[in-house]
């Protein structure tokens, strides 16, 4: 039995989803025989990229395209494993044999930008002088890696996600056509979980419809695919809101003991910020995207935790010294703890503490402000530590270029400007950066009180 996405593999260029901006052109070409040497496909995998080139490359040589047939002048190389500038030598010596039965010989370079520079060197010198015969189609999913001296000599096209309504449309479609009975609410979760790609969202079609079930509901997917409940998520973004710790965790340690992966949870906390978006979640969003192997449950705690726009919230049974501030760490030499004394350790690491001073200053506010006053400014200013003593705001850079950004004359304007009255700026050298603890030690910790054994499994969604 095929699967789904082979199953539905497009053989023609009008049967094509969603990627009408490319197909019309490419199909209008056809009618006027208006047909370049040399074609780059880009885009996000799964949007159709390979099976375009490969129905363009039946339809220009006149031959009936079927996936599992095999034309000696159409040739598919695998730019991953081919690579190397003595593979290109060899293509360059065949591209000058002449087509056996069609028009054009036409080379399919997938994964075009994993070429060596010197392939990529040899190739433009066929890209510049090719033979009248030859034909190049490449396709990438990172454009910006290949050189713009291939990408001048090619004819361009981009190949987007599909939208939401569109895949939700196609997947009805199929499943009408499978006799898979599913509701459109569970329909809407892998549309949401296939991220645009119609090869993604075919797979977990085809992987629900095996699901024991007379008819798939929205909690059969929901169930199958490891994902938390809507309510789950939205109560885990409001005790975030709140700062309450204690019960950020339990919430978490909730979540994760019931079998959802930490990259799963971190993706639909993106997910559910950018569809509802609110300020105090800002933050947040920028550190869920670093949730993954090794201590990924770690990650996604540390990250929910550190909030210092919520109020302080006092932990139980915090013993050692060390205070965690917004998304830096500043941390104080301590003797090794012994095992026992590890759950303290790490409850006192996702404490939230505002030091006591005669100002109030909030730094993800502050974050903020930078920002409205300069993009540049607070890229940089994110990747610092500070302390608030008294009232002087301590930044401490971690590289020399970041405090030699923030030195400067109209950068320290815009950082003294953001503070307002009342609060001055120190901005020390490297070397006097605070000590802190190894990353992967607290994290490890971390880890280990939220679940025990730590898995290095790379990050890797099942689903994706």
């Amino acid at each position: 039995m095929k699967a789904l996405y082979r199953k539905y593999r497009p053989c023609k260029l009008s049967e094509v989803v969603g990627q009408e901006q490319v197909t019309k052109t490419l199909e209008s070409s056809l009618k006027q025989g208006r047909i370049s040497h040399a074609y780059l496909f880009i885009g996000p995998r799964g949007t159709g990229k390979t099976s375009v080139a490969r129905i363009f490359a039946h339809e220009v040589n006149g031959f009936k395209y079927e996936p599992e047939d095999d034309y000696v002048d159409i040739i598919e190389i695998d730019g991953a494993s081919n690579r190397g500038i003595d593979n290109i030598r060899e293509l360059r010596e065949k591209v000058m044999i002449a087509p056996t039965s069609g028009k054009y010989k036409i080379y399919i370079i997938d994964e075009v930008h994993m070429l060596t520079k010197e392939a990529f060197n040899a190739l433009l010198k066929t890209l510049e002088e090719p033979p009248s015969h030859v034909i190049f189609i490449m396709a990438t999913t990172d454009a910006h890696k290949v050189p713009i001296t291939i990408t001048s000599r090619a004819q361009t096209y981009t190949f987007r996600l599909a939208e939401k309504s569109i895949m939700a449309g196609y997947l009805k479609k199929v499943a009408k056509s499978e006799k898979i009975n599913i509701d459109d609410s569970a329909i809407d979760i892998i549309v949401k979980r296939g991220g645009g790609s119609f090869r993604d969202s075919l797979s977990l079609l085809d992987q629900i419809s095996m699901l024991p079930s007379e008819k798939i509901t929205k909690e059969t997917v929901e169930e199958a695919m490891g994902l938390p409940e809507d309510e789950k998520i939205h109560e885990l973004l409001n005790v975030y809101a709140l700062g309450d710790v204690v019960k950020i965790t339990t919430v978490l340690k909730d979540l994760l003991i019931s079998g959802i992966k930490p990259e799963t949870l971190a993706e639909e906390l993106i997910e559910t910020i950018i569809d509802e978006p609110k300020p105090e979640f800002l933050s947040l969003l920028a550190k869920l995207p670093e949730v993954r192997a090794p201590y990924s449950d770690a990650k996604l705690l540390t990250a929910l935790a550190i909030n210092t726009n919520a109020k302080n919230v006092e932990t139980r049974t915090l013993e050692t010294k060390t205070v965690v501030r917004q998304e830096n760490v500043i941390s104080e030499n301590k003797p090794k703890t012994t095992k026992v004394e590890l759950e303290k350790t790490v409850k006192e690491e996702t404490k939230i503490e505002t030091p006591t001073n005669s100002v109030k200053f909030e730094w993800v506010e502050y974050l903020n402000r930078v920002q409205e006053l300069s993009d540049a400014v607070y890229s940089q200013l994110a990747k610092t530590k500070y302390e608030l003593i008294d009232d002087t705001l301590h930044i401490y850079p971690l590289k020399k270029i970041v405090r030699s950004i923030l030195t400067r004359e109209n950068n320290k304007r815009i950082l003294t400007q953001a503070l307002g009255s009342g609060v001055k700026i120190t901005i020390h050298e490297i070397e006097d950066s605070p000590v802190t603890e190894n990353k992967d030690e607290t994290l490890a910790k971390l880890s280990d009180i939220m679940g025990g054994e730590v898995i290095n499994d790379g990050g890797e969604n099942p689903f994706e």
